[in-house]
């Protein structure tokens, strides 16, 4: 707009403006000024647009201050410019911004059709499943039923065999010789008598067993009857041996007092063994009683908290558990946290969890006891670190849900403690109709970042199977990840012979409005050409 000032100059010479050496003077030095910047800033009348405008701008503003006859025509002109080159940026912004937003619009259809389409894949998946699992329960039903018809049924084994075919070991000149045949037939004999004697002597009757069963039962019974009068027989023993010992000094001492008198004077002054509670043990009628202390010592402590409604404190709490576990108890464990008889702690939690990674036989039990006390004691993330390690991936996404103060860098941290596949598919796609919690680019970034390569190489391998239209879904519902970051996985992509994974991250970057691709070795790229061209 501001190469009008070539008509200025025309206007000047025919209203006699450019009546003097000097008017000639100032025009040819704004000419020169104006061929000097443009040559500097390196634009034409091509552009750059910005440029141009501010050259021009300044000149038309040196020519208003030069004049004095038209000044205030000049003015307004300049006014008029200004003003309509502010609406042509305007109108640039507002196209730029509403081309962005319909290009969101557009991809909300792909979206639909990508949903849809995941819908009729899962539903093919499921009806294959339901397929295959009515083939196993017939196969399962069969099975049953041969081995009803084997368990009711005598078996014989009838084998029939052509006679036209030759004997096996034999050649068919032994099969014609008579003598051949009877020292094959011997053979067999001796054969079949040794398989049957050693028949006999590794197996037995299934009712054998059912008798030894009974056999072992009633030896059982004979030995806790046994044990039973044998306990009781050792607690009368020493009854009548601590009786005979007070019954002596009683009878040394002048038997001035009764002997129940002489007895309860032992009992207050721990005389006999220097232990009361001993002799009011051994002289109860029920032997039982005698080690019910013992027992109380270690379990009724926990046992009893729950009916009082007065938990056990935290650090009792960590001595029972620690012991329980050391003497593999874990069932009292289990009793106890299940019945809410405890005082709950972290380092509750960490003993189980890590008694569970030393037993692998009792692992899921442990996690699953170690989740209840992280969850009551509001350790988040480690009760979801229990349940992603339990493989409850669906259950730990919706633990997620549900608290929803797990930050991104939690996030990370837990798929590096727990690198299953399906963990970050799941936390890097939407989840119930809401956004990713993770950005798919930078979970790989990371994982590749902190030496966990076989896991980042088996997700490229996952969204490598889905082509372009995946790569491209992926990316386009991805707000985490920066084009910058989509360039170094493509990098990464390559590096690991994922070429064609590569090539279509490249490809849709190169798609996308306002991008292009800048080389590493020019130096001179103007990076400001993509805002107003």
């Amino acid at each position: 707009a501001y190469q009008s000032f070539g008509f200025v100059a025309k206007a000047s010479q025919d209203f006699s403006l450019v009546n003097s050496r000097s008017d000639k003077e100032f025009l040819e030095r704004m000419q020169r000024y104006i061929i000097t910047e443009t040559e500097r800033v390196g634009c034409n009348e091509e552009g750059p647009a910005d440029e141009y405008y501010i050259i021009y701008r300044n000149v038309f503003d040196k020519v208003i201050e030069y004049v004095t006859a038209y000044k205030s025509i000049l003015t307004s002109i300049k006014k008029e410019y200004d003003a309509f080159i502010e609406t042509i940026k305007k109108s640039r912004r507002t196209a730029f911004y509403l081309h962005g937003k319909l290009k969101v619009l557009a991809g909300e259809p792909t979206a639909l059709v990508y949903h849809r389409k995941r819908i009729t894949q899962l539903q093919a998946k499921m009806r294959l499943i339901e397929n295959n699992s009515s083939k196993i329960q017939l196969q399962i039903d069969e099975m049953k039923q041969l081995r009803a018809e084997y368990d009711t049924k005598e078996q014989y084994c009838i084998f029939c065999k052509d006679p036209s075919k030759p004997i096996p070991g034999m050649t068919l000149q032994e099969s014609v010789s008579l003598d051949a045949l009877t020292k094959y037939l011997k053979h067999l004999e001796d054969k079949y008598a040794e398989i049957e004697q050693l028949m006999s002597k590794k197996y037995l009757p299934a009712q054998r067993k059912a008798d030894l069963d009974e056999e072992m039962i009633v030896v059982l019974e004979r030995r806790d009857l046994a044990e039973n009068l044998n306990n009781e027989l050792q607690f009368r023993h020493q009854r009548l041996q601590i009786i005979s010992q007070a019954l002596t000094l009683w009878v040394k001492s002048d038997m001035s007092r009764s002997f129940q008198d002489f007895m309860e004077h032992i009992q207050n002054n721990k005389d006999l063994h220097g232990e009361q509670d001993i002799v009011e043990e051994l002289l109860e009628d029920d032997p039982g009683k005698a080690k019910e202390a013992e027992i109380l010592l270690y379990y009724a402590i926990f046992s009893i908290s729950h009916a009082f409604r007065h938990p056990v404190d935290a650090e009792l709490t960590l001595e029972g558990i620690t012991c329980g576990l050391s003497e593999k108890r874990l069932d009292l464990v289990i009793n106890w946290v299940t019945q809410e008889r405890l005082t709950f702690s972290e380092e509750a939690g960490d003993v189980i969890f890590d008694y569970g990674e030393q037993d692998t036989y009792n692992k899921a039990k442990c996690l699953a006891l170690a989740q209840i006390i992280y969850s009551e004691c509001g350790l988040h993330k480690k009760a979801l670190l229990c349940l992603c390690k339990q493989g409850q991936i669906h259950g730990a996404m919706e633990y997620i849900q549900q608290f929803k103060d797990f930050t991104s860098d939690d996030l990370m941290q837990l798929i590096r403690l727990c690198p299953h596949t399906e963990l970050i598919q799941c936390l890097t796609d939407e989840w119930n109709g809401k956004p990713p919690y993770l950005s798919f680019g930078l979970a790989v970034l990371h994982l590749f970042s902190v030496d966990m390569k076989k896991v980042g190489i088996k997700l490229l391998q996952e969204i490598n199977k889905g082509g372009k239209d995946a790569v491209e879904h992926l990316m386009i519902n991805d707000p985490f990840c920066s084009l910058e970051k989509w360039q170094e996985l493509a990098n990464i992509c390559l590096q690991n012979d994922f070429d064609k994974l590569s090539n279509d991250i490249m490809s849709v970057l190169r798609s996308q409005a306002g991008v292009t691709e800048i080389s590493e070795e020019d130096d001179t790229v103007n990076l400001m050409r993509h805002v107003f061209w």
